[in-house]
């Protein structure tokens, strides 16, 4: 038997919040935020929804702060597609528009804010996925390899070797460093945030062969290097940058 479940809503000081109730033979309430933006409580039927609904309430600073993270990261995260003519595609900080069309060659092309996806049969949604998503592989590889290049140079004079890049999607953090290994890894979903946004999280890592840390020497150096990180940093607030 299915634990029972209801959607329950609450009226807090800034922002109201509706939470999902389940009722299982639980000692405590219990509370979590998905990355989606659910939000989840389980508690024993005998708990009124008065105390519940407090309880959700009580929380209300510590929500707003989970949800608005969860909410940055997902505006700069690629989303999961149906694959029709009419959808928003994130690249680049840009919201192109996707068209599907039935072609012979299949394929992606990128024209002005249009997506144009050519399939042979555009009703077979797994044809259309793997398309795209080594259109958007290929995209990651061209676009972070040449930032990477691009920011290089800048640490070459302190004797710097070109580092290892890696590229994967990750939930938790935009980038990391294991500057020991020499390898950069940069998160796949950033190919849907502002190129902007994606040169700081480069330089930042490249950062980390000099300070492996986050010292106050290291965001000097940051600073030195890219005076405005800040307000590109804010593009990507969310996740981490280690």
């Amino acid at each position: 038997m299915k634990p029972k479940q209801e959607y329950r809503r609450v009226s807090g000081k800034e922002r109201n919040f509706q939470y999902i109730l389940t009722r299982k033979p639980v000692k405590n309430l219990n509370m979590r935020v998905k990355p989606n933006g659910e939000i989840h409580v389980s508690a024993n039927p005998l708990v009124p929804v008065k105390y519940i609904d407090k309880f959700v309430l009580s929380y209300e600073q510590s929500l707003s702060k989970t949800l608005d993270k969860y909410e940055k990261i997902r505006a700069n995260t690629l989303q999961p597609l149906q694959y029709v003519s009419g959808e928003k595609v994130k690249f680049l900080g840009e919201e192109l528009h996707l068209l599907v069309e039935a072609a012979p060659v299949e394929g992606v092309d990128k024209i002005g804010q249009f997506l144009f996806l050519r399939v042979k049969d555009t009703t077979d949604f797994t044809r259309k996925e793997k398309i795209m998503k080594k259109w958007f592989s290929k995209m990651q590889v061209e676009v972070f390899l040449e930032i990477c290049k691009e920011i290089y140079p800048m640490f070459k004079p302190y004797g710097i070797k070109y580092p290892l890049v890696k590229i994967r999607n990750m939930k938790s953090r935009w980038g990391s460093c294991q500057p020991q290994k020499r390898v950069i890894t940069l998160n796949g979903n950033m190919i849907a945030a502002p190129r902007e946004a994606i040169e700081y999280v480069v330089l930042h890592e490249f950062a980390h062969f000099i300070h492996p840390n986050h010292s106050k020497d290291f965001y000097r150096l940051v600073e030195s290097l890219m005076p405005d990180w800040k307000k590109r940093k804010t593009m990507l607030q969310g996740a981490e940058v280690e």
